[in-house]
């Protein structure tokens, strides 16, 4: 009380005090973990919001695969992070970089065991996991290290598989024989799963024909409400269109192939399985990725008219082979899609042959083409022929990505041209266009 006998009146309080929760909760959505906890210690409140389970649905969790003193509290982190939140996750990615030796790979071995035990028994939240790239066919993954990891993999799956929406293995390289023991603890005591977005791309090591596995197929046919499954062609075969087409054609979305060189990809399917699949999976779209593989022969025999085809990606990176053309994949092959094509993505190494033309009248055809990317051997008035096409209403792009190779050192006059056709068509390309265009010396 002051002289007067009146109560002093307190400072004013800070706007912080007063800040809604929501507010507060999105302050703390866009701090680090140490930010978090430090925080945290302020008041009752703020200790409150730390615990709020909108800042720990979603989680990415990354090991270093190189021996670091920076980074060598990644793993004890992981572990305080679920046994304090875990219960709170909804969406957890899992990123081990190129181990570097067996001594890591062990450590991420002990420290997902610790990681999974704990979520099995806190968390029933759980509808996203991916753990990518982990390349187990790799020497510094020994023997009993991969076995333990893909023991506790298997028991986690077998648990919480009733939970899982979204299941992204990509890249694990296994044998047929282990990656369909993982694949069927999503199945364990129900006889079917629930997963309804499944990646498997790379997931099977190199070199295995998985397609002539019935193994694999019987695992497959555990899954009946696939909206989205991604997977290599090695894995396709006329049993595995079936069973798709008895167990998921109420569901099935998308379908992305990839087909990389390496793989075995000569195998014959046959047009009517497809025709059967796309009937049924009416709203069926089908986006294809090929690696290295270029030769139309090859093609032929995988893109079968009967296929919903959506997108189509075809990359040789910098290889070029003298005797190979590109010419009858673009005027004969790619327009018996011309009705469903949506995506095209080219990368190759052309400078035997010119294709301006022919990608010209490609696009021209495909009147549902919206995405049109390639890297190759161009001239630069085809970016202006694109771009004309668009102005008169002839092709409806939204995205044009043109990296143009030259077999000189300086392209100079190639950018003064490019920055010529860019104002030309400035006002179109800002108002319509993801536009992305450069000459790139290919030397």
């Amino acid at each position: 009380m002051d002289e007067e006998g009146q109560l002093l009146q307190p400072q004013d309080q800070s706007c912080w005090a007063t800040l809604p929760d929501v507010c507060l909760r999105r302050v703390f959505w866009w701090l680090g973990d140490r930010d978090r906890s430090r925080a945290a210690l302020v008041c009752r409140k703020w200790n409150q919001i730390m615990y709020s389970a909108d800042l720990w649905r979603y989680r990415t969790i990354t090991f270093s695969g190189r021996p670091s003193r920076v980074h060598a509290s990644e793993f004890e982190s992981a572990l305080w992070y679920v046994k304090k939140f875990g219960r709170y996750l909804e969406h957890l990615e899992i990123k081990f970089l190129n181990p570097y030796n067996a001594v890591l790979t062990k450590k991420f071995q002990v420290t997902m065991r610790g990681l999974l035990s704990c979520l099995g028994k806190s968390n029933n939240r759980l509808r996203s996991l991916s753990i990518q790239h982990l390349e187990l066919d790799r020497l510094v993954w020994r023997n009993s290290i991969r076995s333990s990891f893909m023991k506790s993999l298997s028991f986690f799956l077998k648990k919480m598989g009733k939970h899982l929406d979204y299941l992204n293995l990509k890249g694990a390289r296994l044998t047929v024989e282990q990656g369909c023991h993982v694949l069927n603890s999503l199945s364990y005591l129900r006889n079917e799963s629930v997963v309804s977005e499944l990646n498997i791309e790379d997931y099977f090591s190199h070199h295995l024909a998985v397609y002539s596995s019935p193994q694999f197929n019987k695992t497959m046919a555990t899954f009946r409400s696939l909206a989205s499954l991604t997977l290599n062609y090695n894995c396709i075969s006329d049993e595995l269109l079936e069973n798709l087409c008895e167990n998921n054609a109420s569901t099935l979305w998308t379908m992305n192939i990839k087909c990389h060189v390496h793989d075995p990809h000569g195998q014959v399917i046959w047009g009517m399985s497809w025709a059967k699949l796309a009937r049924h999976a009416t709203n069926l779209k089908v986006n294809f990725f090929f690696e290295r593989v270029m030769k139309y022969e090859r093609l032929a025999r995988i893109l079968l008219q009967e296929i919903p085809v959506r997108s189509i990606s075809l990359r040789s990176c910098y290889f070029s082979d003298p005797d190979w053309s590109m010419r009858p994949t673009l005027t004969e092959l790619l327009p018996t899609f011309r009705h469903t094509l949506q995506k095209l993505t080219f990368e190759f190494n052309n400078n035997h042959e010119s294709l301006d033309e022919e990608l010209h009248l490609l696009i021209l055809s495909c009147r549902k083409l919206f995405y049109f990317k390639i890297w190759a051997f161009l001239d630069v008035k085809f970016v202006e022929r694109i771009l004309k096409s668009q102005e008169e209403g002839q092709c409806a792009l939204r995205t044009l990505k043109v990296r143009i190779y030259t077999n000189r050192y300086e392209t100079n006059e190639e950018d003064r041209t490019l920055r010529e056709i860019y104002r030309k068509y400035r006002k179109m390309i800002d108002s319509e266009l993801n536009y992305f265009v450069i000459a790139y010396p290919m030397m």
